[in-house]
């Protein structure tokens, strides 16, 4: 797996401090990693981006961004009110293609959801994905509202003909709820993919060495983590 997709059902769910996560696990059991942002959104020229937030909990990854817009909307609406040149899919997977020769691992990023515009043309996050023929990793929101746009996420990647390589939640609350304890067991049958995580509301606070040594503990070994998927579900049970 060099490249492997991230994206989300939505935006603001924890898919920048998944991201970490994914890159910290792979880190620690010994890889090179590169994280990619296709497209930052309202951030300024001076300002950190996704990238390197990933960067600064993670630990040494090579972190980089095809372009960076102003407004925090979606990038190809954010590219033309800037008057800026967007981010198109070939050019997500001839850079990720590109890092990927040269590490282990590499990580795209995506902005919000799966078919968030990039550009004027309709181009999308699928589209890169499809074109590095690469994995999709969702990154779901823990409660009530969750399935269904989760569902949906799963079933427009395998209509495109892509592979969603599992679903972490981005964000599990200290206190679940019945809703958020059920949805252990529905999610992964909702998406008909693997339960590979979930975060703890407040991982992206952590200090990063305390990050680092605990993201293992919140993924699967599919993720190069420790966390075991049947005994959460068990523990988390209604």
């Amino acid at each position: 797996m060099p490249v492997l997709v991230i994206t989300g059902t939505g935006t603001e769910i924890g898919k920048t401090v998944t991201t970490a996560a994914v890159a910290a696990a792979a880190l620690a059991a010994g890889r090179s990693v590169a994280v990619l942002k296709a497209a930052q959104t309202g951030v300024g020229p001076d300002e950190r981006g996704d990238a390197h937030e990933v960067a600064r909990l993670a630990g040494p990854v090579t972190a980089g961004e095809l372009a960076r817009f102003p407004e925090p909307l979606a990038p190809g609406t954010a590219a033309r009110r800037a008057g800026m040149a967007p981010v198109h899919p070939h050019e997500v997977a001839e850079r990720a293609a590109k890092l990927a020769t040269e590490h282990d691992l590499v990580l795209v990023e995506g902005a919000g959801g799966l078919l968030v515009r990039f550009d004027a043309a309709g181009g999308t996050l699928a589209d890169a994905a499809k074109l590095l023929e690469a994995p999709v990793l969702v990154v779901a929101q823990a409660g009530l509202g969750t399935l269904n746009v989760t569902e949906l996420t799963a079933r427009e990647l395998r209509r495109r003909g892509l592979e969603p390589a599992g679903v972490v939640i981005g964000s599990w609350p200290a206190a679940p709820d019945l809703a958020t304890r059920c949805n252990v067991a529905d999610l992964p049958e909702v998406a008909a993919a693997p339960l590979l995580g979930a975060l703890p509301a407040g991982a992206g606070s952590l200090p990063p060495t305390e990050f680092r040594t605990a993201a293992p503990t919140w993924l699967s070994p599919r993720l190069d983590g420790t966390w075991d998927a049947e005994a959460f579900r068990v523990r988390e049970a209604p």
